[in-house]
């Protein structure tokens, strides 16, 4: 390993890295009061724990009063941060991490109906779509406190130990300033690049008078705005000779596009399905005609393209976040030679997905990052080994079967189908989605290590659980598609499961009523408008697909274009009927007793799933616990001890969506943590 270009060091001015492995600044959104409180801190230990050679925290911190966060950012506007900064970094410094910080002004990318409800300001009135505020075009003044804000919050972050800080500068004041595409400017602030970077260079300035020349300085910046009459490559290339030759820019971290429309944000950022490193060259070319100190990161979720970047001289630093947030053990198991065993990022986004939408950001896939408070990443033994029996082997089944395993205990696993997988194997139908296998493929592998059992091709009755003498058992066997949610004509629809599994064949004229919102409605819509299905996708919602959040949607959208697919919103499916070769469809809505007829070939329906769940009832009265989950233990983390049925010889379990229908995430959680204290 000592050969291997990752693990080498990197000298950047008076800091060494010890190695070439990042996670680039991104806001995870578990600031508390604006502060990065136990849980921000924890987080990032985790991974400087772990080996990574720098972390860098928020995406972005608040450097004024008027860039309210959009994202539960960091306020590096207030005094009271650099207490909960210091700590943070001294926890991450112990473990011989360097800690950066992202500072920005978010200039128009926010709302005005947030934090205290100044006016949102930008170069120019225009507006950006993604986050709708028309700003107040900015006026002499505004730019000197907002240059002075940066200096204040820089020089905080100095106080709260930080090795550097990174200013933002794609999509935020620092680049809407230097865009023709945001700059309505006068000079000294508009019109030519020179005047166009110098708010830039004034921030920068101000910064080296606060901090000195010792603090490490960076900016992280669009290279290319991809967009007729934006930044081009030339000029991109241009400002960052301007930055090197000013000396005031330690560091350059590179990225292309913009991120003011959800489309644009999924190409600079791009989600399973799309290209693995699309701007990894573009990276390259700057670096080499620059020639600072150069980093990036745009879904680079393997360490073979890491690798590559770093051997190749691409890269100096490379960013690998969303692969440390499905695993922040990444460098230590490349320490160990064990590589294989890393959980991979498989590409769903389902962390920036939910940080768009106000939430935090959680792993599909890995429910302990965020939570490293109460979840763990590495499972301890039991002092107790047990026989488990597991039914189901979609993503809650084989969470249960890995912590378990790991756990120390004996483990079978029943799965009625003849591959492993559930409903996510169902999601990789569509070949734009096939990286969700790794979820199941990655269990799989640590359960074979771990020495569970399979009985795959096996519908598990009550005495093949029985035989195997368990002491635990968990189903974990999901659920089906409920299409009975019309007042007449349930038996003439179909579910999307049969349209995506391909078990029904499509005809002319299609309606999907998604009574659901979330991924299979629009799963089954590509699959009948690529066969050349007329599809009409109906919500009882204001919105179509709400549950499918804006960058997973992009794809989606991006699909159904040049197809005929109409959308249509506020409308309820009430009955359907035969009519000669034809569905007749009743069509109501919520908002009044309006009712409407049409006419369709063929109508599906999306409403969820009913839990699976005959085998757990069969199972219940013969259990200890009889079922019963004591929620309280099972949050604070201890062991589950109800007892209603002395005669019983084991305890009974459901997880995933054996118990109601929901996600994922859900399921894996589920699975972790009852299961890491059995």
């Amino acid at each position: 390993m000592k050969n291997d270009p990752l693990l080498s060091p990197f000298q950047l001015k008076h800091l060494t890295l010890k190695n070439r492995i990042m996670i680039t600044s991104h806001e995870p959104a578990y600031a508390e009061d604006g502060m990065p409180k136990e849980r921000y801190r924890a987080y990032h230990e985790e991974r400087a724990r772990a080996g990574v050679g720098l972390t860098m925290t928020a995406g972005s911190a608040a450097v004024g009063i008027d860039s309210p966060p959009v994202f539960n950012n960091i306020l590096a506007y207030k005094d009271e941060v650099v207490p909960w900064i210091k700590d943070l970094t001294d926890a991450c410094h112990e473990h011989g991490c360097a800690v950066m910080i992202q500072l920005t002004h978010l200039g128009r990318r926010t709302n005005w109906n947030k934090g205290d409800w100044l006016p949102v300001v930008g170069a120019s009135h225009s507006r950006e779509p993604a986050h709708r505020a028309f700003p107040k075009k900015m006026e002499g003044w505004d730019f000197s406190r907002i240059i002075n804000d940066f200096a204040d919050a820089a020089e905080r972050m100095q106080a709260g130990g930080m090795d550097g800080i990174e200013l933002q500068a794609y999509g935020h004041l620092i680049d809407q300033v230097w865009s023709p595409l945001t700059n309505e400017q006068d000079s000294p602030y508009g019109g030519s690049l020179g005047n166009r970077m110098r708010f830039s260079m004034e921030i920068l300035s101000a910064i080296r008078k606060r901090v000195g020349d010792d603090f490490i300085v960076g900016v992280r910046y669009t290279a290319d705005e991809m967009q007729s009459g934006g930044i081009s490559h030339h000029e991109g290339i241009e400002i960052a000779h301007r930055l090197r030759d000013s000396g005031m820019v330690d560091f350059l971290n590179v990225v292309r596009g913009r991120i003011h429309t959800d489309p644009a944000l999924t190409d600079m950022i791009p989600v399973q399905g799309m290209r693995n490193a699309p701007h990894l060259d573009f990276a390259g070319e700057v670096k080499r005609q620059c020639g600072l100190p150069t980093f990036h990161a745009a879904k680079i979720p393997d360490v073979a393209t890491a690798r590559h970047a770093i051997k190749e001289g691409l890269l100096d630093m490379v960013g690998m976040t969303r692969a440390h947030i499905a695993d922040p053990h990444i460098v230590q198991k490349i320490m160990a030679g064990k590589e294989d065993d890393i959980r991979p990022c498989v590409g769903a986004t389902y962390c920036l997905d939910r940080i768009y939408q106000a939430g935090e950001a959680l792993c599909i896939h890995n429910a302990a990052s965020g939570r490293e408070l109460s979840m763990p990443h590495v499972i301890s033994p039991s002092s107790e080994s047990k026989n488990v029996v597991v039914v189901g082997g979609g993503p809650a089944g084989m969470e249960a079967a890995r912590v378990a395993s790991q756990r120390g205990h004996k483990v079978h696993v029943f799965e009625a189908a003849e591959q492993l997988g559930g409903q996510i194997r169902l999601a990789a139908e569509s070949p734009r989605r096939k990286e969700m296998m790794g979820i199941i493929d990655w269990r799989y592998e640590q359960c074979l290590k771990s020495g569970v059992e399979f009985h795959l091709g096996q519908w598990a009755e009550m005495d093949d659980v029985l035989s195997l003498e368990p002491k635990v058992v968990i189903i974990a066997t999901g659920g089906l598609p409920n299409t009975n949610v019309l007042s007449l004509g349930n038996d003439l629809v179909n579910s999307t499961w049969d349209v995506i599994s391909r078990n029904l064949a499509a005809k002319e004229s299609v309606l999907i009523f998604d009574d659901a919102g979330d991924h299979p409605a629009l799963q089954a819509a590509e699959v009948l408008a690529d066969a050349g299905s007329t599809v009409e996708i109906m919500t009882p919602d204001r919105t179509f697909a709400p549950e499918v959040m804006g960058m997973n949607l992009v794809p989606y959208m991006r699909s159904l274009q040049d197809k005929t697919v109409q959308f249509t919103v506020g409308r309820r499916l009430l009955k359907v009927e035969r009519e000669a070769a034809q569905l007749k469809a009743t069509i109501g809505t919520d908002y009044s007793g309006h009712t409407q007829v049409a006419v369709y070939d063929q109508i599906i329906v999306n409403h969820g799933t009913l839990p699976l769940d005959d085998l757990y009832f069969d199972l219940r009265s013969r259990s200890s616990n009889l079922g019963e989950v004591d929620y309280h233990a099972l949050i604070q983390g201890k062991e589950q001890a109800v007892l209603h049925n002395p005669e019983g010889d084991f305890q009974l379990f459901r997880i995933g969506d054996a118990v109601a229908g929901r996600n994922t995430h859900a399921a894996i959680y589920d699975a972790l943590r009852l299961l890491k204290d059995i």
